[in-house]
């Protein structure tokens, strides 16, 4: 059973909330599409997000990802880094994470996508310690399907 939302993740304090949004245009502007949205699944995932999980994937799915891709990403040796960061109590941001990183992004992307994934898992911590619901309507998407009551 879900717990009830805690507080409406879009009506929190609208300033900070205004901020976030700011970054995650700004991040959306410079990192590809794709991979951001891999990027946010990947750390998602590993956080357990189930708000994150559902909206990504939804709008992956819209942006022509396939669900096979979304279904290997732990495989991807390019999410690396998304999940050192997110370990990083694990992991220290390794020195080979880095270097492997260094072999296929120049600094400055890397460090867009070091910014994409501290903003996702910003994101997901909100989320989670609010126990916030996903629906598509939520961002302009299709209102979530209404369950019918059955009938005795």
């Amino acid at each position: 059973m879900l717990e009830q939302p805690r507080f409406n993740l879009t009506e929190m304090n609208p300033e900070v909330y205004r901020h976030l949004m700011q970054m995650e245009a700004l991040i959306a502007r410079n990192v590809e599409p794709t991979l951001y949205h891999l990027i946010k699944l990947r750390a998602s995932q590993i956080n357990g997000c189930a708000f994150c999980l559902q909206m990504h994937t939804d709008q992956a799915l819209r942006h022509g990802e396939t669900p096979e891709r979304m279904m290997a990403l732990d495989a991807w040796e390019a999410l690396r880094w998304t999940e050192e960061l997110t370990l990083i109590a694990d992991t220290g941001a390794s020195r080979e994470g880095y270097e492997e990183l260094q072999a296929h992004f120049s600094e400055e992307e890397i460090g867009w996508l070091i910014f994409a994934a501290v903003q996702i898992n910003s994101w997901n911590r909100i989320a989670i310690s609010s126990r916030s619901q996903y629906d598509p309507a939520m961002f302009g998407g299709a209102p979530a399907k209404q369950k019918v009551a059955e009938t005795a």
